[in-house]
């Protein structure tokens, strides 16, 4: 039985990743790495920054400092945000108001700051409908470690295998798979590939869908 389901935030909750993307490109192009595509801010979405770091110094080299291009990527998302808003994912307010209906725990494990994670929920009007919201800061490893899933159960106090983990992102999907969640992958930017379609409990296209996937696979009462 599903008891409880987790969300990431960006791209899950709310259509940032799009921003990010756009912000890293434009952030390394200004560091000199004009080789720096949507491939490679792809590949940072939900990303432990020591894993990120040492992945762009692979493709890059040595003087690619992840650190302080994020902090002009986050100036640039800053300003996105500013200029276009936040705008929330199709489905949302719908499979919450379904979880709540149905006493099914809601949580939020996102790898951005709690603080502006809360700023953001607030923002859109939902951080109030969630029972725990926690952040991948909180823990000793970012995504795809499983640290923040395992954090988040703890915290809602639900077995991973009775939880469902819903993500955009590979990092976010190995993340949760690796926790022992059941990962449903709502795409964003990308698709699922041959590499993580094996470990998705499920695909929905919207967060509205979660809810048939729920009654359909009779993990809980009609």
């Amino acid at each position: 039985m599903i008891k409880a389901v987790i969300f990431d935030m960006d791209g899950v909750l709310i259509d940032t990743e799009k921003h990010y993307n756009a912000a890293w490109c434009e952030a390394a192009h200004r560091a000199g790495f004009e080789r720096f595509a949507r491939e490679h801010a792809l590949m940072l979405r939900s990303c432990d920054p020591t894993l990120a770091s040492e992945m762009m110094k692979d493709i890059f080299g040595a003087g690619f400092d992840y650190y302080a291009i994020r902090e002009v990527r986050r100036g640039l998302v800053a300003e996105r945000l500013e200029k276009y808003g936040l705008e929330k994912k199709p489905g949302i307010d719908e499979i919450l108001a379904f979880l709540h209906e149905r006493k099914i725990k809601a949580a939020v494990a996102t790898a951005t700051p709690i603080e502006l994670t809360l700023q953001h929920l607030e923002q859109i009007g939902v951080k109030d409908q969630f029972d725990r919201i926690v952040s991948a800061k909180q823990v000793a490893h970012g995504k795809p470690a499983p640290d923040v899933y395992l954090y988040a159960c703890g915290q809602i106090g639900e077995d991973p295998s009775d939880c469902i983990a819903v993500e955009d992102s590979p990092n976010g999907i190995r993340s949760a798979y690796a926790a022992g969640c059941r990962p449903v992958m709502v795409p964003d930017l990308t698709q699922p590939d041959e590499e993580i379609r094996p470990l998705l409990y499920a695909v929905a296209d919207t967060l509205a869908d979660i809810k048939e996937l729920l009654i359909s696979k009779s993990d809980i009462e009609h």
